[in-house]
């Protein structure tokens, strides 16, 4: 093999490593609804596909990487690009899913990662949803349905509570700012 060909299977196979990054990102039910509600301003998609050149580069630029640093780097990204705090759970395994891909592609396992990309992108058409209950002028609670993908043809249906203070649409209480015990002061936006 002559060293052209090599450069070519080298960045065919980088290539393949980026798909792999590519699947994992967008079947991310988090960065999902980051770019679908619209986190990251108007250029949200473009920063999602940002996103997966910068960590499939972060890869290559980086050796030996653990787990809880791919999770910071992510953390990172989602906060600073989609002003996202991500508290699901999802990164440890975001984080270990990514560092699987980078070890197929390292050992030269091009056919188990163009499985496991298969496997992936079968999956990205069960998009995660988020939609908020309509309003009603007697609901006191401020919660909303969380619809996240699942193995099969059926969805999880998940109510959060939001985590901003309850308010009564029947009689508004006037807004207070109050030290608590903790040394924080409580601030309430008036209306």
């Amino acid at each position: 093999m002559s060293v052209g060909s090599n450069m070519a299977a080298s960045a065919a196979s980088r290539e393949l490593f980026t798909e792999g990054v590519r699947a994992v990102l967008h079947t991310w039910p988090v960065l999902q609804i980051a770019v679908d509600n619209g986190f990251g301003g108007v250029y949200g998609q473009q920063k999602a596909d940002w996103m997966v050149d910068v960590v499939q580069q972060y890869f290559h630029d980086n050796a030996d990487l653990q787990p809880c640093e791919v999770e910071d780097y992510l953390s990172d990204l989602m906060d600073q690009e989609f002003d996202t705090v991500v508290e699901d759970g999802s990164l440890p395994q975001v984080s270990v899913r990514l560092l699987q891909l980078f070890s197929q592609w390292q050992q030269g396992a091009l056919q188990q990662l163009k499985h496991t990309i298969s496997t992936l992108t079968q999956n990205q058409n069960h998009r995660a949803t988020v939609t908020a209950p309509p309003t009603q002028e007697e609901s006191s609670s401020d919660e909303a349905q969380v619809t996240c993908p699942t193995g099969t043809a059926e969805a999880q249906v998940m109510e959060v509570d939001s985590s901003g203070p309850s308010v009564s649409r029947s009689r508004p209480r006037p807004p207070q700012d109050k030290e608590e015990e903790d040394g924080w002061t409580l601030v309430r936006k008036k209306k």
